[in-house]
């Protein structure tokens, strides 16, 4: 597999893979070919995988334009009594020349708490620098596996192929505006295509990431088919963020895909189909999204874009109704490859799961490469189809709702003509943020960096603001350090929820829905920390407010 140093802060450049829950046993399914239940079973916590598995060995090859001699490997398990650090954490350096390092795990001094394996970690010293890895997990008797036998390379230029990427096209939808997009490359003028989604638009699983992604190979396929090669003409904003929703898409929009007013984009694709599980407005910030970007005045067009899990799963029964409803095209990678991995390749199959994911979540470059070309089917059908007489009617009731579609974003960079805030105990400013690596940009971008952090020394006052608006939604940010702690959340004097920053247990951004009316009236806001907490950290990102 390709592995690449994300830049995570604290001089920590490294590639990660989480193991907990269910994700060992499906990396074990997909990458190891596993099918054995009772082999898959083991896998579940630390005493089964020792009992399971005698030795790991690894073994890392830099890539060319890589300087790094040695990659650290790390192995950490999930402590019962404290999850982060009361379970065993094995590093062993391994040389980058392709040398496998073998690990015994009968000479390990492993800790009594260890509950169940955590993560795997790659450790590089520079960030970006890229490599390719195998682990290899060496089996206790009497257990075996059947040994996976390499496969041929994915045919992109075969029949089988094109006709797979077909499928993709749910809709071409209204194409007046797309098609309008399109013209525009070919007069030479300029065009903005810009995506916004989750972590596969951010181009995990990718390597390198900023330029293998789906996003950045679909915009040079526009680039390519319609932009005139003696002008630099076709501009690409990417803002995709991992593990967040439309709920958290709605908020940043502007910030992120308009620049706040200095870009105009042409073409958006929207892509958080295996995102919205967790949109606790059931698909009302998803389609708000969808018309906030379609009521701009220069009319882009809206793509809409749905991925797919190692599990065959993602959200397009709720979303799709969506672009039925306003006539948009839609994409689905679902529709392409689901099919087709249940066959084998004397059937018709033409890219199997081991090639198209990464892990259970992300596209490998051939699975990038494959949504790629599912949107360039796309950009060609429109090409050669008739112009639609009339644009998309917006003037119509909405299919789920589109209370959020004028949210804006309140940080502490802007606030002040907004709403009145005492910041209270949350003074400091948390630079340990989540990262995004936008656009081409190869170093990551941190996300919410205008932000009120209780640093857990600064005293006990509350967070209190007092804002007129329809609707609120509270961006805080997830972590997985032991040093960061709940915090609660009042609204008019009411206990509204309880902020847990370890549901989730990575450092990301997290949005949630404070309140939702029909008109806008006066609130006041107070973010304390809960009860044994005061002396923890907490931090708020930001606000997303509608008038």
């Amino acid at each position: 597999m390709a592995i690449e140093a994300a830049a995570r802060g604290n001089d920590n450049n490294s590639q990660e893979f989480y193991l907990e829950g269910e994700q060992l046993i499906n990396l074990a399914r997909v990458a190891g070919g596993v099918t054995d239940d009772a082999i898959l079973m083991l896998l579940r916590d630390c005493a089964g995988f020792r009992k399971l598995v005698h030795s790991i060995g690894v073994n890392v090859k830099a890539g060319k334009d890589t300087s790094a001699s040695s990659v650290a490997f790390v192995l950490e398990n999930w402590g019962k009594t404290s999850k982060y650090e009361t379970g065993t954490r094995l590093r062993i350096p391994c040389p980058a020349d392709g040398t496998e390092m073998i690990m015994k795990l009968d000479e390990v001094d492993w800790s009594a708490d260890d509950d169940v394996p955590g993560k795997i970690v790659f450790e590089f010293e520079d960030a970006g620098a890229l490599a390719t890895a195998s682990v290899m997990l060496y089996l206790h008797e009497p257990y075996e596996v059947q040994e996976m036998l390499p496969e041929s390379p994915v045919k992109v230029d075969s029949e089988d192929y094109q006709a797979m990427i077909a499928k993709s096209l749910v809709s071409p939808g209204n194409n007046k505006r797309l098609k309008a997009a399109i013209d525009k490359a070919k007069r030479g003028e300029a065009v903005t295509i810009a995506y916004i989604g989750g972590s596969i638009t951010h181009g995990a699983g990718a390597k390198p990431l900023h330029t293998d992604c789906y996003a950045y190979k679909s915009y040079l396929a526009f680039k390519q088919m319609f932009g005139r090669p003696d002008r630099d003409h076709i501009r690409f904003i990417k803002a995709g963020v991992g593990g967040t929703p439309s709920e958290l898409g709605v908020v940043r929009y502007d910030r992120d895909v308009l620049r706040d007013g200095t870009a105009e984009p042409d073409i958006v694709i929207v892509e958080f189909a295996v995102n919205d599980a967790g949109d606790e407005t059931k698909g009302n910030c998803y389609e708000s999204l969808c018309l906030k970007i379609l009521s701009a005045a220069n009319k882009p067009a809206v793509v809409l874009l749905f991925s797919v899990f190692v599990n065959d799963w993602n959200l397009q029964d709720r979303l799709a109704p969506i672009g039925w409803h306003y006539g948009l095209p839609m994409v689905s990678v679902k529709d392409a490859v689901v099919d087709q991995f249940r066959l084998n390749k004397e059937e018709g199959n033409v890219i199997s799961k081991r090639q198209f994911f990464y892990d259970i979540y992300h596209p490998t470059n051939t699975g990038h490469t494959v949504m790629a070309d599912c949107l360039r089917y796309l950009f060609a059908v429109t090409d050669r189809s008739e112009e639609d007489r009339e644009d998309i009617a917006l003037d119509q009731p909405p299919l789920i709702g589109s209370d959020f579609a004028r949210m804006r974003l309140l940080d502490r960079a802007n606030y002040t003509d907004i709403a009145s805030i005492q910041a209270g105990s949350f003074t400091d400013t948390d630079t340990d943020l989540q990262m995004a690596e936008m656009d081409d940009h190869p170093l990551g971008t941190p996300q919410f960096p205008n932000n009120w952090m209780h640093a857990g020394v600064s005293g006990q006052g509350s967070f209190t603001m007092t804002i007129t608006s329809r609707n609120l939604i509270l961006v805080f940010k997830d972590s997985g350090r032991t040093d960061f702690g709940s915090a609660e959340i009042g609204v008019d004097g009411r206990m509204a929820r309880l902020a847990d920053p370890h549901e989730i247990n990575w450092t990301h951004c997290n949005a949630v829905l404070l309140y939702q009316e029909k008109t806008p009236r006066e609130h006041h806001v107070e973010i304390r920390m809960a009860s044994g907490h005061e002396h923890q950290k907490f931090t708020i990102l930001g606000f997303g407010y509608t008038m």
